[in-house]
């Protein structure tokens, strides 16, 4: 199976790693992993004034935050995985990805927040459910 996780490096991200530790059928060789994570991008007003290549090793740095304890987790278990970065907002990023690299399936953490809160504030898993042709399989 062709799998896109997405992460952002939160609590919610550390979860479905447990998650996914737990669960003898998500891990071994029979799956393929692509880690995807969406860095927001600099507003334009900012990122005229700054030199392209700073702006392009400020993302990568800050991706690299998030991806380096998932990389390490994923050698720890034994897996080899893909990791993409990408700029932009997350539900559209991770949406995009997923529909683009036809993927199975696109596993994710979340809070867990009600209707409500989504309704004030909003949920980028909520986001991506709406835009994504995917399966997703969301974590608590």
């Amino acid at each position: 199976m062709k799998i896109l996780v997405a992460v952002d490096g939160s609590a919610f991200t550390k979860r479905m790693l447990a998650y996914l530790a737990a669960h003898d059928e998500w891990l071994g060789g029979r799956h393929e992993y692509t880690v995807v994570h969406a860095v927001p991008a600099v507003p334009a007003r900012a990122a005229t004034v700054l030199d392209k290549q700073v702006l392009l090793d400020y993302y990568d740095a800050e991706a690299e935050k998030v991806i380096k304890p998932i990389r390490q987790f994923f050698d720890k278990q034994g897996i080899k995985a893909s990791y993409v970065n990408k700029v932009g907002v997350a539900a559209d990023t991770i949406a995009g990805a997923a529909d683009k690299g036809k993927f199975d399936l696109l596993m994710m953490g979340s809070h867990g927040h009600g209707t409500l809160s989504n309704l004030v504030m909003g949920s980028v898993a909520t986001k991506v459910l709406a835009r994504c042709s995917t399966p997703v399989l969301l974590i608590r």
